[in-house]
């Protein structure tokens, strides 16, 4: 059994981990899926938008990030020979908002911000983390964008950017745990910086293809847990 005593914070990826992004994205992509005839299934989609995400933002990482999802959806669209009008494409971007939360998401962060400082290291920008944190419904004590430190995970910078920021909050490296959903974007390069980690592993039953990203093999975590309900109830 893993000791979370010797924490007093805990930082969150929010997309994959807080927020149901996977059924937002296939959401928001149904107009254009429909407008294709359905030549492009859900499944393709979500693996197409896991590679082409982050190549789109690794080129342009001081993009917004509704930017970056117009963008994602032309290359998507390029890719499998679709059409895509820029009307489609700015819906897509606005579309982040409207994903909804996990059921569990609320009521295990309120339960966790009993005990611990609560962080968001969050890989979007701040008006649309903003619209996400109303159905969340939670103050965190800490919010870090993309958009405030000018890159996206897995950029070790976010990372250090959340580093930086616990010094604000009186808490130090060691006391400091990493909750996350996406592997290559967090589980990794928090390793990297040397962070320990659990894993809220969401997509253990969907089926479906990770909009995150496949899985490394060379990720390491403290436990993992399937539901924010699960990881709350064990801490």
């Amino acid at each position: 059994m893993t000791d979370f005593t010797k924490y007093r914070a805990l930082s969150f990826d929010c997309y994959g981990t807080l927020i149901d992004w996977e059924s937002g994205i296939l959401a928001a992509a149904q107009p254009f899926l429909a407008a294709n005839g359905g030549k492009l299934d859900d499944n393709a989609f979500l693996a197409s938008f896991g590679r082409l995400e982050r190549q789109v933002q690794s080129e342009t990482p001081g993009k917004l990030y509704p930017l970056i999802l117009e963008e994602v959806l032309r290359r998507i669209a390029g890719a499998h020979g679709l059409q895509v009008t820029d009307a489609a494409a700015r819906a897509f971007g606005a579309s982040v908002p409207d994903w909804p939360a996990f059921p569990d998401s609320h009521d295990a962060l309120v339960a966790l911000g009993r005990k611990y400082k609560l962080i968001v290291l969050s890989n979007v920008d701040r008006a649309s983390f903003g619209g996400s944190n109303k159905r969340l419904d939670v103050a965190f004590d800490k919010i870090i964008t993309a958009q405030d430190v000018g890159s996206y995970k897995p950029d070790l910078r976010n990372f250090e950017a959340l580093l930086a920021g616990l010094s604000d909050l009186g808490i130090e490296k060691h006391q400091l745990l990493h909750v996350a959903e996406s592997m290559n974007h967090d589980v990794v390069p928090a390793n990297q910086v040397g962070l320990e980690v659990v894993w809220i592993d969401r997509g253990h039953n969907s089926g479906r293809p990770r909009a995150s990203g496949e899985l490394p093999a060379d990720a390491k975590t403290l436990a993992s847990f399937e539901s924010m309900a699960d990881f709350g109830a064990a801490v």
